[in-house]
């Protein structure tokens, strides 16, 4: 065989290497009651909720309990996903920088008896652009 005929396929097994390792990280979008359910069966994988944190009529978050002093590496709050889904979340990290301000939330992790435990938060927090519109409008 000739160099090329190697490396050409050393390049193929990489690259099928690579997408089996990446396909057993991917997980999927769900539910808090599908995330019970898969617990319920006894599956322990990852997935993705997307959703709001919960607030009170005056705009202010409900259920988020973070104190520094007492453990850095523990925060709860509870988040209300797309199906209107109330869930106590747990993350044992600290709280996320600008976490108050998120418009939406997604995170991941499982079900664990009667709280989702997030492995990692991704927040979605207002445009400074939209904010600079709604203010030129509002001057005009």
């Amino acid at each position: 065989m000739k160099k090329s005929h190697i490396t050409g396929i050393a390049i193929i097994a990489l690259a099928i290497g690579i997408i089996i390792s990446s396909a057993g990280d991917a997980s999927m979008y769900v539910s808090f009651k599908e995330a019970r359910e898969l617990a319920a069966e006894g599956k322990t994988s990852k997935v993705h909720v997307v959703g709001r944190l919960k607030k009170d009529a005056q705009g202010h978050i409900v259920g988020m309990n973070y104190n520094p002093v007492m453990d850095p590496n523990y925060f709860t709050f509870v988040l209300v996903d797309t199906l209107q889904n109330e869930q106590k979340v747990v993350y044992f990290q600290p709280k996320p920088q600008d976490f108050e301000r998120s418009e939406q939330v997604v995170i991941m992790g499982n079900m664990q008896k009667d709280a989702f435990v997030a492995d990692k938060i991704l927040l979605k927090c207002p445009s400074k652009y939209v904010e600079k519109e709604i203010k030129q409008t509002a001057s005009l």
